[in-house]
């Protein structure tokens, strides 16, 4: 009995000391709207693979500024199709990786509760705010899209001096969340990741083009068991599942 139980302890440690040898660490950088739900999944994703990842947020567009100047990062989870597409065309991506994890949703957020007093968003015609928050329409999707909806009310040009940019969504929400702006375009995915006192509508999807955020696989990466692992468990029905929770469709 003791040589048996010798031999399981021998053996469990051998295929613990095989999976830590095999384990990897994949860099993944990440559209700023998306990175709350992915540090969420990230416990679950290395508890199943033994896999670890490292999470670096910004704007898409910033992000792939960088991938071009030789950064160091396995996934791209974009937060558009455009980029990633691109990146596939100069070699600089796997191309048959690439597919679409979420489509982004966008609200006019306020950590005002009664900021809306059921309006929608045509309560921005009124002018009734010091300055409204959003990320940079050049540098981020969901900023893009903002324009897009002040565009389709016909305030852009009006409002353009009262309008705060962010580099990257994350900061746009960061101003509305401080009182910086009062107001603020941004994801949905932020708006019910918010932990304090705060109220949203959200934006009609007919506003503005549709927010598709794909993942690609790096050149970098193609190698890196972790990296070709999280491509997989992002396409899982439970990750899905979650991603949908998030706001997502």
């Amino acid at each position: 009995m003791c040589g048996c139980t010798a031999r399981l302890a021998l053996t469990s440690a051998a295929l613990l000391l095989s999976t830590l040898l095999r384990a990897e660490i994949a860099t993944v950088a990440v559209a700023a709207n998306f990175a709350v739900p992915l540090r969420s999944m990230t416990a679950t994703f290395e508890e199943q693979t033994g896999h670890s990842l490292v999470l670096v947020p910004g704007s898409t567009g910033q992000i792939y500024a960088q991938i071009l100047n030789g950064a160091p990062f396995d996934v791209f989870l974009a937060a558009d199709s455009d980029r990633p597409a691109r990146l596939a065309e100069d070699g600089l991506a796997v191309g048959a990786s690439r597919f679409t994890y979420a489509r982004g949703r966008l609200v006019l957020w306020s950590a005002d509760p009664r900021a809306f007093d059921g309006r929608g968003i045509e309560m921005l015609a009124g002018g009734e705010f010091r300055h409204i928050a959003i990320a940079s329409p050049e540098l981020a999707p969901y900023g893009a899209a903002a324009r897009q909806v002040l565009e389709q009310l016909e305030l852009w040009e009006a409002l353009r001096p009262r309008v705060a940019i962010g580099q990257s969504i994350g900061q746009a929400f960061a101003m509305a969340a401080t009182g910086n702006a009062e107001l603020g375009l941004v994801a949905l995915s932020q708006a019910l990741a918010y932990d304090g006192p705060a109220s949203y509508v959200t934006v009609p999807p007919a506003f503005y083009e549709p927010i598709e955020q794909d993942a690609i696989l790096l050149s970098r990466g193609a190698e890196n068991a972790a990296a070709v692992a999280l491509m997989a468990f992002l396409q899982s029905t439970e990750t899905r599942r979650i991603i949908r929770e998030f706001g997502y469709l």
